[in-house]
């Protein structure tokens, strides 16, 4: 594979990486608790990057191209997750306002780093954007007749450094807005708009998934 078509393939996943998602988002709300914990979701995201290439490398995600109920399932239960993520945000960034108001000190929720590592890897194994992008892109790049594995792992990576090093620099920019984002009023609303925003993530997927 030449160079200019490995820069290809990275520009497209700089593409990928930078359009709004339920990654970033789920960094940003991580990050204003612990950016270190933020980190571990960025690196947990890069692991199911990789591990859908693998899916690529082993003719499983051609499994799920050529059956559109399969897909659609996968698609449905990624939204159902994103639903959750933003409901159960919402419900606790509601309960820290409430007390709040009545004078109780807020505390933000507490991640720890694999429980961190573990909501960004399945939000992105679950996130029908990448499946998507590996089932229309990645095949493209593939050699017929080479090594599938080894240049679907090799592309994968690709990807997974990209977006995790994009999530770092989301990550650091929320971390050095710290002091801001941390004021009661400014967190609470962040918290119910981010979680808002995955909320109907989760939603658009259901319901696309239900009339496709």
């Amino acid at each position: 594979m030449s160079v200019v078509t490995l820069l290809a393939f990275a520009g497209l996943c700089l593409i990928l990486a930078v359009t709004p998602g339920p990654d970033t988002f789920l960094v940003l709300r991580i990050a204003l608790n612990r950016p270190s914990a933020a980190i571990a979701a960025a690196a947990g995201s890069a692991v199911s990057a990789i591990a859908w290439a693998a899916l690529v490398g082993v003719g499983l995600a051609a499994v799920l191209e050529q059956s559109a109920e399969v897909f659609r399932w996968l698609k449905i239960a990624g939204g159902a997750y994103l639903l959750y993520l933003g409901v159960s945000s919402f419900l606790r960034a509601r309960k820290a306002g409430a007390l709040a108001a009545d004078g109780v000190e807020r505390k933000p929720q507490q991640y720890s780093r694999w429980a961190a590592f573990g909501s960004g890897a399945l939000s992105t194994i679950l996130n029908p954007k990448v499946g998507l992008f590996y089932l229309a892109v990645v095949p493209q790049f593939l050699p017929h007749g080479g090594d599938t594995m080894g240049t679907a792992l090799m592309l994968g990576t690709i990807l997974a450094t990209i977006g995790f090093l994009y999530l770092v620099l989301v990550a650091a920019i929320a971390a050095k807005a710290m002091g801001w984002l941390r004021r009661p009023k400014v967190a609470t609303i962040f918290e119910r708009a981010t979680s808002g925003i995955l909320a109907a993530l989760g939603v658009g997927v259901i319901a696309s998934s239900a009339t496709s």
